[in-house]
């Protein structure tokens, strides 16, 4: 299941996060790929080490997991560093899948989603779309800046070829509480139909059972 996040970052959010990422050092995006996917990589990161870098990645972070869909769609245990890209004419990413676990020690989690937040404005670029195979096909995905998609790291995904512009998006990946897809999906679901309970003012009683409902599935379900 992929979700879409609107607005996690705000326009001033947005001006800040471009600001800063113009004074940053990029270097080739292969340096952190997997044996497979190095092969297809080519693009630019910013630098990890530098500690503007990781302050803007906990900027970014933090708005992702004040917006109030995000919970519900992944129900975050663990996220990775954030990786900020940028795509260039002529640079893509091909088909690939993400490595099921990453980092190390204590820090290698499972990667159960991932995500991506664009950053440019959809009409600066050509290309570029974010392509996620499913059962019912491919799903291309670009969109405007601020936004982000939630989707399955364990599918066929890649970037395609920016054709005009420069595509800068941030990725990253989660290692969910609830690490099957489909109890992820049946709990988005109630989550969502509570939210829409709440807001149009239903019966306590009944929001309480569905409270009651959404907790005791996570009692099961998490690990």
């Amino acid at each position: 299941m992929s979700v879409i996040l609107q607005r996690v970052l705000e326009p001033e959010d947005l001006d800040r996060v471009r600001g800063e990422l113009a004074a940053l050092v990029w270097k080739p995006g292969k340096r952190t790929a997997g044996s497979t996917a190095r092969a297809v990589k080519e693009n630019l990161q910013a630098d990890g080490g530098d500690a503007r870098t990781v302050a803007l990645e906990r900027f970014v972070l933090e708005a992702l997991r004040r917006h109030p869909v995000f919970e519900s769609a992944a129900r975050p245990a663990r996220i990775t560093r954030l990786l900020f890209s940028r795509y260039l004419p002529g640079m893509t990413y091909g088909p690939h899948t993400d490595d099921a676990l990453m980092g190390a020690g204590e820090d290698r989690l499972r990667t159960d989603l991932a995500f991506t937040v664009f950053l440019a404005d959809s009409n600066s670029y050509e290309g570029g779309e974010l392509v996620v195979q499913s059962p019912l096909g491919e799903q291309a995905v670009k969109l405007e800046a601020g936004d982000a998609i939630v989707y399955p790291a364990s599918s066929i995904h890649w970037v395609a070829e920016v054709k005009r512009g420069e595509r800068v998006a941030a990725v990253g990946w989660i290692e969910s509480f609830v690490a099957d897809s489909a109890q992820r999906e049946i709990l988005f679901d109630l989550s969502m139909l509570r939210a829409t309970l709440r807001h149009n003012a239903a019966d306590a009683a009944a929001l309480l059972t569905l409270d009651k409902s959404i907790s005791n599935l996570l009692r099961m379900w998490a690990r």
